[in-house]
């Protein structure tokens, strides 16, 4: 639903149903930004790449076995691989 579809285009009826769908309009807006700040986080390349980076550093402080580290190197190469896939589809779509 979006934010035009609350609204009337008429001042006073409006300004009448405004307690009425002010709330819902709050948690429309509260619900995109934390869909846009889920996404964001989802989609961090960065992250990605500081968390492989940290996993290198554990596995030569001895913290992890060589079997830990390909398994864990293997999930965060995939997630890594699905998020360029991810933002090249959002790309062509655009």
């Amino acid at each position: 639903m979006s934010d035009d579809s609350l609204s009337t285009g008429n001042g006073l009826v409006d300004l009448l149903v405004a307690p009425a769908f002010g709330p819902m309009r709050a948690i429309i807006w509260m619900a995109k930004k934390i869909q846009e700040q889920a996404e964001d986080e989802m989609l961090d390349e960065d992250r990605v790449k500081s968390d492989l980076l940290e996993l290198q550093m554990r596995l030569e402080m001895d913290e992890i076995t060589e079997e830990e580290y390909d398994e864990q190197e293997g999930i965060l190469l995939e997630r890594l691989n699905d998020i360029r896939e991810l933002k090249e589809e959002r790309a062509e779509q655009q």
